[in-house]
């Protein structure tokens, strides 16, 4: 064989092993999402940190009303995409979702909402079917300014331990903060029967009932500000950035005016 007869054929094998199935220059048709180190869940070996101050991803919108909500969307547009239902007989909303958290400066979590004016009396039985899920994972209950993954909001969230506490972001954009209390949790082998938020003007307050009881207000109130129409509802978030787990909030009330958290 000639040494041009030669080339072209190396050529030949060259280009078939790079651009058919299993060649080494064509990308496999389904890869693993990639998740920034900062997004990775805590550890004994790693730390998650907050976000690069410039880092953003589009929230995915979704025409699709379920139980007393307008719509849903996948806040911060997380890895893997989220689903939700509703079942009229148990009156539980069942959440699906991934998200690496709802803290920092942005969020990711699939989010059941309805645009609403004034006073908000919100509240849910919260649980986690998955009992090996991340401790951290969470069922909240949100008042948020925007579908943005960086908007101001105010949370009332209860985590795979039972921690609880309430949270806001000040700002868009803003870092987010809560008060110096959180009750439940590992600490105490407590996991709330019931949590609340309320919005009363510019104070938003956190309700509980521990085992059924009437539900109380549980600490002081923080002072925020929000802007008509804004988003109330529930979400969930699984602290792990690619992973779906899940999370179900039973028995919801959501109620136009304060004092109605119960």
């Amino acid at each position: 064989m000639k040494n041009s007869q030669v080339r072209c054929a190396l050529f030949f094998v060259f280009m078939l092993f790079a651009f058919t199935p299993g060649g080494g220059a064509q990308a496999p048709s389904s890869q693993a999402p990639q998740v920034p180190d900062w997004a990775q869940p805590g550890s004994s070996t790693h730390q998650q940190v907050a976000p690069p101050a410039d880092f953003h991803r589009p929230t995915v919108t979704l025409d699709k009303p379920v139980g007393i909500f307008e719509n849903q969307s996948d806040i911060g547009g997380p890895l893997a995409p989220g689903e939700a239902s509703f079942d009229p007989v148990t009156k539980q909303y069942t959440i699906r979702s991934a998200g690496y958290n709802i803290w920092y400066q942005r969020d990711e979590f699939r989010f059941l909402w309805k645009k609403m004016t004034g006073d908000v009396s919100l509240a849910a039985d919260a649980s986690f079917p998955n009992k090996q899920g991340y401790d951290d994972r969470k069922v909240v209950l949100v008042i948020r300014q925007s579908l943005d993954d960086d908007a101001k909001e105010a949370v009332t969230g209860e985590h795979g331990t039972g921690m609880t506490h309430l949270a806001w972001r000040a700002d868009k954009g803003a870092q987010m903060k809560d008060m110096s209390y959180r009750f439940g949790g590992s600490l105490t082998g407590v996991l709330p029967k019931r949590i609340g938020i309320e919005k009363h003007g510019d104070q938003v307050a956190l309700f509980i009932s521990l085992t059924g009881e009437p539900m109380h207000q549980f600490g002081p109130p923080m002072t925020l500000h929000f802007d008509g129409p804004f988003y109330v509802g529930i979400g969930f978030c699984s602290h792990l950035p690619a992973t779906v787990d899940t999370g179900v909030a039973s028995n919801v009330l959501l109620e136009n005016a304060a004092g109605k958290v119960r």
